[in-house]
């Protein structure tokens, strides 16, 4: 078990608990809990769902493992995860690289609707790994899909949504898990596509359609450094909170007067503008810094070649573009800077679909 002391604000010692479980073990069922008039089919349901991009959180104050919150931006691309599940008698028959995290899930759902069945899962990533994505949401977002379908769909949408940010996992050591840190932000919009903002206990604040038919490419600078180990992240996340302190009453001022109005217009600009002036705000300040200060030098270096928005995905070092410009000018930018496009695809605004 590894506990971690993280100091925020004045007075504010916060432990997190990182101790590892057995899949199935610390259920949460967010009050759905009931008896549901369930219709189990063994017809296969198969969904798709769009990664993401996790532009910043609000304030790392207000999350820890177990406890999702703390608000966020991002917003859907068109990377895909694909769940195929249907209704067996008893038991998991699970195919999928990570199947501790899908066992988890399925013991959360079934506790939470009543089912006493099994299910048949087949699950695949999208092929991108470490630069970003969030591989472990969006499959999470198409498996609650399926199984609800699976069932007659008993729960909503929304309370799915809810159901995987309590229960959000990562996999550790000899098939356990153990609770992660979660916004809410990849259901969100891998759910419903588009750009997503949201506040504390995973509320959906605002939520549009965003960038439609602009290319996203992911750019990933040189990095040593690591926020995997305990000492690294202890330094990240006592320097995040501490700045998040500082600077949440800006960055929600800024989002609410300025990032949500230019959203609602589709001004790429202004937000790529917005953007930038939170790289340097609150625990995204922490972020990058973590890596180097050589990064705000690259994303300085993009926008003055006309770019129109940058921003450092999830914890970085990945860059996130958006853009019109083709892949073939992007890499001449690129080249002088001795950068590459780890990943090229295109905005996605249709979110979760059944195929």
């Amino acid at each position: 078990m590894t506990i971690l002391k993280i100091r925020g604000g004045d007075l504010d010692l916060v432990e997190y608990d990182f101790a590892s479980f057995s899949p199935g073990e610390n259920i949460n069922t967010c009050g759905f809990e009931g008896t549901y008039a369930l219709t189990p089919s063994q017809v296969p349901v198969r969904t798709r769902a769009p990664g993401r991009i996790h532009l910043t959180v609000l304030d790392m104050n207000r999350f820890a493992p177990g406890q999702p919150g703390g608000g966020g931006i991002g917003f859907a691309i068109d990377v895909f995860a694909e769940v195929e599940a249907r209704c067996i008698e008893n038991g998991y028959e699970i195919n999928y690289s990570r199947p501790s995290i899908v066992r988890h899930f399925l013991s959360v759902f079934s506790k939470t609707v009543g089912y006493t069945g099994g299910f048949s899962v087949t699950a695949k990533d999208h092929n991108y790994k470490h630069v970003g994505l969030g591989s472990t949401s969006t499959i999470l977002t198409a498996l609650s899909a399926a199984v609800n379908r699976a069932l007659g769909d008993p729960l909503t949408p929304d309370e799915l949504r809810i159901l995987i940010g309590n229960n959000y996992i990562e996999e550790t050591e000899e098939g356990r898990v153990a609770f992660g840190f979660e916004t809410g932000v990849g259901p969100a919009v891998s759910g419903k596509g588009g750009m997503a903002i949201l506040g504390d206990n995973l509320t959906l604040v605002y939520r549009n359609q965003f960038g439609e038919g602009k290319n996203v490419y992911v750019v990933i600078p040189p990095s040593s450094i690591s926020s995997a180990g305990e000492e690294e992240f202890s330094l990240l996340m006592n320097k995040a909170r501490s700045l998040d302190y500082r600077d949440r009453e800006l960055k929600a001022y800024i989002i609410m007067m300025d990032f949500i109005p230019a959203l609602n217009k589709g001004d790429l600009k202004k937000m790529g503008d917005l953007m930038w002036e939170m790289e340097f705000r609150g625990s995204k300040r922490a972020e990058i810094e973590h890596h180097s200060f050589e990064l705000y030098q690259y994303m300085h270096k993009l926008r003055k070649a006309g770019l129109e928005f940058i921003g450092m995905s999830s914890v970085g070092p990945s860059i996130a573009v958006i853009t019109d410009l083709s892949q073939d000018k992007l890499i001449s930018i690129l080249k002088p800077l001795d950068l590459e496009i780890a990943v090229c695809t295109k905005v996605n605004n249709s979110g979760l679909i059944y195929l």
